[in-house]
Parts: C-alpha cells; sequence; structure tokens
C-alpha cells in the first residue's frame, strides 16, 4: 500500500499503528518521527500541491478537517478521484474512533485494535493517578497570544486537563476555540499558564511574554515556575501524541 497523509496528526496516528513504512509522501508539517525526513513535501496543509499527490500514486490518501480550509484538499481529492478518508478528531474518543478507521482502510484491523487497547490503558493510568491528587489546579491553555485564543469546553485539552487531574480554566465555554482577552484571563485566576502557542517552536516563546503583560502580578504567583513553556506538537495535534503532552504535564503540576 502506498499511503499519503496531508497533516501531521494524520501521519502521527500512521506512526503509532506502526504503518510509518507505507507513507511515500506527507504535508510539510510532517516532522515526527524522524524516519520521514526523506519523504517527498507536498506543501502546507493549507495548500497541499495535488499534482504531486496525483504523481505518486496513492492507495490512499489520508485527509484532515482538523484546520479549516482543509476542506479544498478533500474536495481536490474526489475531483480527481484519488482514494481517501477524512479524518477529524475533535477529542479522545476521536483518535481512538480514527485509529480503527485508518487500520480498517488499510487492512490493518488488529493493528488498529492493539494500538486502541494501549493508547485507553496509558489514559487511564493517568486518570487513575490523576483522581487521586486532593486539589486539582486550574490551567490556562494559550494557543495563541495576538489575539488570545485558548481551548473551551468542546476540546481534547479540557479532557487533557481532566485525565491530568486538573481544570481547564475556559471549561465553561461550550466552543473548541475561545477568542477572549488577557482581563478574561486574569478574572479566571489559573494556577498556572500553559503556553503551546500553534506553529511555534517551544524554544522561540519566553516567560516574559507574558510576565510583562498588564496585571500579571494580581495572579499572586511567588515566581514564574507557573508558567510552563510547552512543546505545541504534543497538545495541539489530535494525535495519539496528546498521550506524551498529558503524561508531562501530569508531571509539572503534580
Amino acid at each position: 500500500m502506498r499511503v499519503i497523509s496531508l497533516c501531521p496528526s494524520n501521519t502521527e496516528i500512521m506512526e503509532y499503528l506502526g504503518l510509518t513504512h507505507l507513507l511515500v509522501g506527507v504535508d510539510d508539517y510532517s516532522d515526527w518521527p524522524a524516519s520521514i525526513a526523506n519523504l517527498p513535501k507536498l506543501g502546507p496543509d493549507l495548500s497541499i500541491n495535488m499534482d504531486l499527490v496525483e504523481e505518486l500514486k496513492p492507495d490512499l490518501v489520508l485527509a484532515s478537517l482538523s484546520v479549516p480550509g482543509m476542506e479544498k484538499n478533500v474536495e481536490a481529492l474526489v475531483e480527481r478521484s484519488i482514494p481517501h478518508i477524512v479524518l477529524n478528531p475533535q477529542s479522545l474518543t476521536d483518535i481512538e474512533v480514527d485509529l480503527i478507521k485508518t487500520a480498517e482502510a488499510l487492512n490493518q484491523h488488529e493493528r488498529g485494535k492493539a494500538a486502541v487497547k494501549e493508547f485507553r490503558n496509558r489514559l487511564n493510568a493517568i486518570k487513575q493517578q490523576g483522581l487521586n491528587t486532593n486539589k486539582k489546579p486550574s490551567l490556562y491553555w494559550e494557543w495563541w497570544p495576538k489575539p488570545i485564543f485558548t481551548p473551551g469546553k468542546i476540546n481534547w485539552l479540557t479532557e487533557i486537563s481532566e485525565a491530568a487531574g486538573a481544570i481547564n480554566a475556559f471549561c465553561d465555554v461550550e466552543l473548541a476555540s475561545v477568542q477572549t482577552d488577557w482581563e478574561d484571563v486574569l478574572r479566571r485566576k489559573p494556577d498556572y499558564i500553559c503556553l503551546a502557542w500553534v506553529g511555534v517552536r517551544k524554544e522561540k516563546v519566553q516567560k516574559n511574554n507574558v510576565t510583562k503583560r498588564p496585571g500579571y502580578e494580581t495572579l499572586g504567583y511567588v515566581d514564574d515556575s507557573r508558567i510552563l513553556i510547552l512543546e505545541e506538537e504534543l497538545y495541539c495535534r489530535p494525535s495519539p501524541r496528546l498521550l506524551d503532552g498529558l503524561e508531562k504535564i501530569y508531571r509539572l503540576i503534580h
């Protein structure tokens, strides 16, 4: 089977299934695992070069709707009659469903079942530890600083927070992504600030991006250790790697 992935979370699902060796091309943002480094790059996920996709003669393309604007990739695949499936996970349960869906599309049913079992076991292990914590700190997740975007209730980071024995500070907002302002964040008085800016490498984010904001001192932090600079690839992509992020955030806050 010749498989193409059009976004990083799909590529990571292939790795979790142990099927990365089937990939013959990926989008520009797919950067894990290291074994895909030399594969043909087909453009950024919102501007995929469909001529290149067609030239690679895939048996299956893993498309996505996880970012607004990806619809045109799906439309182009339909127009060209290129075999594909569309993944659009919004929750941890959706990721399990997509592991099965992808495995079945590749006639690898047993791999799908095994991957879901492993995923669920890891998730439940951390959840159990989270249940045993006395205090549930509130976490403010920042996806983008200007304007501020943060995950709301209908988002995997609310689930990740709860599994880690914490609470998403914006879990009362019935949205997947919330555009708000710094004053709103200050009013909620989060115990931790988790910076995971989409598309920005961890090394380029500084704690003073937050500490110099007006009113920061009203949060009452003793020092800046309550500001966590995190790998966006472990928190902003709906893939099984969210479990790596979950295990990390649990260690950091407890």
